[in-house]
């Protein structure tokens, strides 16, 4: 009994500290500007409204009279229906604006794009080329600004490679998780990420694709901060060996096809395979943020039941909406607190 009430306790105690915390107002450009318990609110909001939502069957009309100016620079099927769908259930309106009808620094300056914005909706989500046009939009808008994916980072992911991973394993604290491929946004993100979590990160990336130097500074300050382990090699099964998942997204980015066929040699031995999972853990999981291709993962592990890719999939909906929800209202989760 005591050992239930003192867990108990301290349960009340995380949710009361996660409960103060407020974003309203901030923007989402990386998840290096948010601390341990604000990325947990995050997932905290996030399951809640899966739940409530999906599960529950509840109608939350918490972002009615809202609506969201979508600039895609790049395509995108799960960022573009992730977010028009979640906005749309939770009651608000969504505008999404491509290179057709928006040309950011082109026809009107990032400048003059956000202050405009800034007066016919309540947020905006960017997919663009460059991290600097989303800081320049930031900058210059009195809402917030979201990274719907730039060359920097991908935060939107990460929070829903998380979530997924909460609910597959009940924890995030002390797993391991690998990356096995291109130094990129999306592991960017992760490096932000991992240790706030309580999560130690393995990387494998071939020579000359390694993440961005200044990344991986803050991102072993991170690691020695939180106490977790942050390792880097260019053997894919040594990243692998131990782990409890291993993730890898696409070696050729857009923008990135005339470096196909490079790319293509200097990734041979990167394919995620049954062999590599051969050395991780026996509760090992897959992750990959889609499209993928096959020289990437195998059939046989994309396809398994180890893989985690369609929740993953799903959940980036759930987060989106989850993010939004914490930076334009002050709601407050209804289901207990999950275990980080």
């Amino acid at each position: 009994v005591f050992f239930f009430n003192l867990n108990y306790l301290l349960s009340k105690k995380n949710s009361a500290c996660l409960g103060s915390v407020n974003l309203k107002g901030r923007s989402c450009l990386t998840l290096k500007d948010f601390s341990s318990d604000e990325i947990k609110k995050l997932l905290w909001v996030s399951g809640d409204l899966k739940h409530r939502i999906k599960h529950e069957k509840q109608y939350l009309p918490l972002l009615q009279g809202k609506s969201i100016a979508m600039i895609f620079e790049k395509r995108s099927t799960r960022t573009r229906m992730s977010t028009e769908t979640g906005f749309s259930l939770l009651g608000g309106h969504p505008c999404f604006l491509t290179s057709q009808d928006i040309h950011l620094g082109v026809n009107e300056s990032c400048t003059d794009t956000a202050r405009v914005l800034s007066g016919f909706c309540d947020v905006v989500l960017a997919r663009v080329y460059k991290h600097s046009t989303l800081e320049e939009l930031d900058r210059e808008a009195s809402i917030p600004i979201i990274n719907g994916l730039s060359d920097l980072y991908h935060p939107i992911q990460i929070l829903a490679d998380f979530l997924t991973l909460q609910e597959h394993y009940g924890s995030l604290n002390g797993l391991t998780v690998s990356w096995i491929g291109d130094g990129n946004n999306v592991l960017h993100s992760f490096m932000m990420t991992a240790a706030k979590l309580g999560v130690h990160l393995k990387v494998a990336t071939p020579k000359g694709y390694e993440p961005d130097k200044g990344v991986t500074e803050e991102a072993h300050r991170l690691a020695k901060q939180h106490g977790t382990q942050l390792i880097l090699t260019s053997d894919p099964m040594e990243a692998a060996r131990d782990s409890n998942v291993l993730v890898t997204d696409t070696w050729v980015s857009m923008g990135q096809e005339e470096e196909k066929k490079k790319r293509l040699k200097d990734f041979h031995g990167y394919q995620i395979s049954m062999q590599t999972g051969s050395v991780a853990k026996s509760d090992w999981t897959f992750l990959h943020c889609l499209p993928r291709k096959m020289e990437e993962v195998d059939d046989q592990v994309f396809y398994s039941s180890r893989s985690l890719v369609f929740s993953e999939a799903e959940n980036r909906k759930w987060t989106i909406m989850g993010l939004i929800v914490s930076l334009l209202t002050d709601y407050t989760p209804q289901i207990p607190m999950l275990k980080f």
